[in-house]
């Protein structure tokens, strides 16, 4: 009885998680377009990217956990799809290094910071229900919370310098940690695989 509450309280978390997701990627990629942030398009593509691994979340909560764990490893290939993403952009900004408005992308990251610990925080009490599926989901949403601070911070540095180099700088800082996610959730699947098979 008792997992079948948490089953039903990690579904409502997850479909929330998922619109506020998606919510906040149309704002902050209108907003990279609009001033040219590289940070801002990272992160923005990560929402996305954050929306799909909770939509599928939903959809794998209630398979055998054999399922679940391919899932796991098939969210583990999602996950660097903002970190490629951000490669091509960052490259477009090494040829014409132009520095984004310091506050809109101030203001934009304090906003993707507000909804990412909301959504971590009601991820929190699921991580450990659910396996690698909801443990991508909880760590993605710390790890876009910790890369919304480095960007604040690079908002701050671009208006007191002038320069596209901080806001280049977090955005290939958010393409790694992107990349660092994929594998541990990657890891996590594996081993989910290997019991189930055992």
């Amino acid at each position: 009885m008792e997992t079948s509450s948490q089953d039903h309280g990690l579904r409502r978390a997850v479909a929330l998680v998922a619109l506020l997701n998606l919510s906040y990627f149309g704002i902050e990629f209108a907003v990279a377009l609009a001033i040219g942030s590289v940070s801002l398009f990272a992160d923005s593509v990560d929402f996305l990217e954050d929306t799909a691994i909770n939509a599928l979340i939903l959809v794998g909560l209630g398979w055998p956990a054999r399922q679940r764990a391919r899932l796991g490893m098939v969210l583990a290939a999602v996950i660097l799809v903002p970190a490629l993403a951000t490669l091509w952009t960052a490259w477009d900004k090494f040829t014409m290094p132009e520095p984004p408005a310091p506050f809109a992308l101030t203001l934009t990251g304090l906003g993707a910071l507000v909804v990412n610990l909301s959504c971590a925080l009601l991820l929190a009490r699921f991580r450990a229900h659910g396996g690698s599926l909801t443990r991508a989901a909880f760590l993605s949403a710390r790890n876009d919370a910790l890369a919304n601070v480095a960007i604040i911070g690079a908002g701050l540095a671009t208006a007191a310098t002038l320069s596209a180099w901080p806001d280049l700088i977090v955005g290939l800082g958010i393409a790694a940690m992107n990349a660092d996610a994929a594998h541990e959730v990657w890891a996590a699947a594996r081993a989910e695989h290997r019991a189930a098979e055992a």
